[in-house]
C-alpha cells in the first residue's frame, strides 16, 4: 500500500509550483502596479515643472515690484516739491519788469526755477505744459471749455498750473481751459 499513496501524491501537482493561473496573476499586478507608479512619475514631474514655473513667476513680480519701489519711491517727494516750483512760477509772473530792482530779483528767481527744474529733470520727473497741444486726458484736467475760433477744437488754450510726471506715471495733471469741440 504504500506504493499507491506514493503514487497517488505523484498525480496532484506540487504545492511549491504555481500553476498557470497563479503565476500570470503576479504578473498583472506588476503590470498594474508599474502602470499605476508611471502615472504618479508623470504626475510628480508634472507638479514639480509647475512648482519651478511658479517660482519663476513669484521672482519676476518680486524683482518687477522692487524695480518699482526705487522707480516711484520719489513720487511723495516730488509731489511735496512741486508746490515750490508754483510759487517760484507765481512769483516770476507778478514781478513788475520795468523795475530795474525787480527785474533782478525776477532774474534770480528765474534762475532758481531753472536750477530746480534741471534737478527734477535729473530724477525723470518732466514738466507738462501743454500750452497749445491736443488736450489729452491722461495727462491733463480740464478745468473748464472755451470757445475758441482761433485753435482747433479740442485743443489746450490756457494753463492754470503745469502737470509734472515721474518716470512715465503722472504725478499731477496739468489743469487747463480747453477750446470747445
Amino acid at each position: 500500500m504504500p506504493k499507491e499513496i506514493d503514487k497517488e501524491s505523484e498525480s496532484t501537482t506540487d504545492p511549491e509550483k504555481p500553476t498557470n493561473n497563479e503565476s500570470e496573476a503576479p504578473k498583472k499586478q506588476d503590470q498594474v502596479g508599474l502602470e499605476e507608479a508611471s502615472r504618479e512619475l508623470v504626475d510628480a514631474k508634472d507638479k514639480v515643472l509647475r512648482i519651478q514655473a511658479e517660482i519663476q513667476n513669484v521672482r519676476r513680480r518680486a524683482q518687477r515690484d522692487i524695480e518699482n519701489a526705487h522707480k516711484f519711491a520719489l513720487d511723495k517727494f516730488v509731489s511735496a516739491l512741486i508746490p515750490v516750483v508754483d510759487n517760484l512760477d507765481r512769483a516770476i509772473d507778478t514781478i513788475d519788469e520795468v523795475d530795474e530792482a525787480q527785474r533782478a530779483v525776477a532774474d534770480g528767481l528765474k534762475l532758481t526755477l531753472k536750477s530746480f527744474l534741471d534737478v527734477l529733470m535729473q530724477f525723470n520727473v518732466e514738466q507738462v505744459d501743454p500750452s497749445g497741444v491736443p488736450f489729452d486726458a491722461e495727462l491733463h484736467q480740464a478745468v473748464s471749455t472755451v470757445e475758441n475760433s482761433e485753435v482747433e477744437p479740442n485743443t489746450v488754450i490756457d494753463v492754470y498750473q503745469k502737470g509734472y510726471v515721474l518716470n512715465g506715471r503722472l504725478v499731477r495733471p496739468a489743469m487747463v481751459t480747453v477750446a470747445k469741440v
